[in-house]
């Protein structure tokens, strides 16, 4: 490798502090968003919406992650606490992989740009699909414990 090529460690330590400096406002926004979804959203709200019936919790998490707008970050550490808060797998998976598939806010832009053609096939065929994943995922993390 020539000397032009590699990066010195203190050029590589920088840039790893200013894409950690940049990262800041996020990681503080998802501790205040963990923070507020603790204080508002009680065991008894999350229990009434999700019953524990796997096709009902996937169906619920799907709906809810693609009415969901943040970064895919956001929604791993949202799963993690749902998890904790005894939501099931099946709505926490399908939350999260429609969250980062699948997306309401987005759907403007997205028909401008692609069409509204492909923008209605393109979602329908990842609503299906994420909801068919997520089940899957389940039954394989199940199968293989």
């Amino acid at each position: 490798m020539s000397a032009e090529k590699s990066i010195s460690f203190p050029k590589s330590l920088k840039q790893a502090g200013l894409s950690m400096l940049s990262m800041m406002p996020m990681i503080l926004a998802i501790i205040g968003l963990v923070g507020l979804f603790q204080s508002y959203v009680s065991e008894a709200t999350l229990a009434s919406v999700f019953n524990g019936n796997a096709v009902h919790d996937t169906l619920v998490g799907t709906l809810a992650g693609m009415v969901a707008v943040g970064q895919a970050i956001v929604s791993y550490i949202l799963g993690g606490e749902l998890l904790k808060e005894g939501v099931s797998l099946y709505a926490v998976t399908a939350f999260i992989l429609a969250w980062v598939t699948l997306g309401v806010v987005q759907l403007p832009l997205e028909a401008s740009v692609l069409g509204v053609r492909f923008t209605w096939r393109r979602n329908l065929l990842a609503f299906f699909s994420t909801m068919l994943v997520a089940v899957m995922t389940v039954r394989i993390l199940e199968w293989w414990r």
